[in-house]
């Protein structure tokens, strides 16, 4: 699968997949990762890809014609481009926008900086927009990597083991049971002791009676919007 992040900072994605599971996916070809720079697209002598917003107000916006000509020059080069903003405007991304994203064949994802992107742009090229939370960054560099990452994890053989997919947070609509592993005793804290006894239906059983637990507690909007 290939991603392309459309970035005036590309240094700040590439060492994310030079390490671990996305490195390795990398290596073996399962991901490929390319970072276009509006700014060699600017037709401004200083290569200049801000500017004031039109009506006033703090801050610079990317203007439009760099963006314009990398986003058709990318799409161009790739007609499987399907075009990903991350705004702090937009929609969470979920798990299941990542699982349906993994299926894709080319993602771009078009990181905005300064105080965003000329509107223009985002109407013209997004085929969807994401929010990665109720905050704002200096970039959209760090949520278009959580979103790469989120779905490169889906793509076939980037895990090396495909049933971890399966028993993590969010699938059935609740969060994940905890988790432990030696020593059976430490510090006084003690893994339960059904864990520990063999019998796959008792853990099962547990496990999801554990995971409701930990719904509820962390996550009661889970609760209350999936009807747990």
């Amino acid at each position: 699968m290939n991603f392309t992040f459309v970035t005036l900072f590309g240094g700040l994605v590439y060492p994310y997949f030079d390490d671990s599971i996305l490195g390795r996916a990398k290596e073996a070809g399962f991901i490929n990762i390319e970072c276009v720079n509006p700014r060699d697209f600017s037709l401004d002598k200083h290569k200049k890809v801000d500017d004031y917003k039109a009506g006033g107000g703090a801050g610079l916006l990317m203007c439009p014609q760099p963006l314009f000509d990398a986003l058709d020059d990318v799409k161009r080069k790739n007609p499987d481009a399907y075009f990903v903003f991350p705004l702090p405007v937009a929609k969470s991304f979920t798990q299941n926008d990542a699982k349906r994203l993994s299926k894709k064949k080319h993602i771009i994802f078009v990181c905005g900086r300064y105080e965003g992107i000329d509107e223009r742009v985002i109407e013209t090229y997004a085929d969807e927009v994401f929010s990665t939370g109720d905050f704002v960054l200096t970039g959209g560099e760090l949520s278009a990597l959580c979103m790469c990452d989120a779905i490169s994890r889906m793509v076939e053989n980037v895990l090396g083991n495909e049933e971890s997919l399966t028993e993590e947070s969010f699938e059935n609509s609740s969060l994940e049971a905890p988790s432990f592993t030696k020593p059976n005793i430490y510090k006084q804290s003690a893994v339960p002791s059904d864990f520990l006894k063999g019998n796959h239906a008792i853990i099962s059983g547990l496990k999801n009676r554990m995971a409701y637990a930990k719904t509820c507690f962390h996550r009661p909007d889970l609760k209350k919007s999936k009807n747990l």
